[in-house]
């Protein structure tokens, strides 16, 4: 097929099912679609394709029409494959159809491809997880574990990316999944517009929980969050549990133990977290030199930020800023 989209656009096909999570399309095409360059030109084509075109059935009272068939897939740069309410029924012991999996088949080597929820069963029946980490909604796993052996299943995550074949573990972090995207591609300021303009959070870590095994505490009128909205102001600052802690009029036991109630995590780790985004924050949008990017973040040293930075994202800061910027700037 030849490619009839914007030849400067990066182009997005998105390749639905019957039973189609209607809102997982909805996410590839709003979050994708409102990617603008400096100059407000877009930067994404999003198209929606089908092995069999026509009226396809969502998970709603509504279907959709779907024009092109999935001969799109073969000059398209991402692939993204939905859920489809199909995914959470009976096994089909692994397999996709023929029309399916040639489809996938038709995928151009070094296409990025992705899945959202169960649409990793798609991917993992296609081959395309053997040998490679990837995640799925968590009432799957057992499944998804159980069907395809051959797949580093991770159970716990948001999102992953290994070598340019992603997975989203559900329909919110498809959200962080498409951001993720779009962040590899043009950088921290688009993706941070788009979440902007889609009013959610910018970034939220691949490896972070799918959720948290407790239920939702009572409201209390002492809550940690007073505290949490101090110390983001204060992050290049030495902070001690106690100081925090008295922003809230709390003794550190109690502080300590409300604080994992709300939060999910210690006090630390959410202070670490938080200075590691601040980094990578300014790593992307700052000239500034990796010795003030530590102080200004509040890791003291350039050493220390390095250590945090290699354990979150696997590389340095220096490597981290070529990524978002083509060139090691200031450092």
């Amino acid at each position: 097929m030849q490619r009839e989209s914007h030849p400067a656009r990066h182009l997005v096909a998105v390749l639905v099912r019957p039973g189609l999570l209607s809102m997982e399309l909805g996410i590839v095409h709003r979050l994708f679609g409102q990617a603008v360059s400096a100059e407000g030109e877009r930067l994404y084509e999003v198209v929606t394709c089908a092995v069999v075109p026509g009226d396809v059935r969502t998970d709603a009272d509504f279907t959709i029409a779907v024009a092109r068939d999935a001969s799109v897939l073969a000059v398209a740069d991402t692939v993204v494959v939905p859920a489809s309410d199909e995914d959470y029924g009976p096994a089909e012991g692994g397999r996709i159809s023929a029309p399916l999996a040639a489809a996938l088949a038709s995928v151009r080597p070094g296409t990025r491809i992705a899945s959202i929820c169960t649409g990793s069963f798609v991917l993992a029946a296609a081959g395309l997880l053997d040998g490679r980490r990837a995640t799925t909604h968590w009432r799957s796993c057992d499944m998804f574990r159980e069907m395809f052996p051959a797949v580093e299943l991770d159970p716990d995550v948001l999102y992953t990316d290994d070598d340019g074949v992603l997975t989203a573990a559900g329909v919110a972090s498809g959200i962080d999944l498409c951001l993720y995207m779009i962040r590899c591609d043009h950088g921290a300021a688009v993706a941070n517009e788009v979440a902007r303009g889609t009013v959610v959070s910018p970034h939220r870590e691949g490896g972070q929980a799918q959720f948290i095994r407790r239920p939702v505490p009572p409201s209390r009128s002492s809550s940690t969050g007073p505290a949490r909205t101090w110390a983001l102001e204060r992050l290049d600052r030495p902070l001690t549990l106690r100081e925090l802690a008295a922003q809230g009029s709390m003794s550190v036991r109690t502080f300590t133990r409300r604080f994992r109630e709300e939060v999910g995590i210690s006090p630390v780790q959410w202070l670490t977290q938080q200075r590691v985004e601040a980094a990578r924050r300014l790593l992307e949008e700052t000239d500034l030199s990796v010795d003030q990017i530590a102080s200004a973040s509040g890791f003291g040293t350039a050493t220390s930020m390095r250590q945090h930075l290699q354990a979150v994202v696997g590389v340095s800061p220096t490597a981290y800023r070529m990524t978002f910027r083509g060139a090691a700037v200031g450092v």
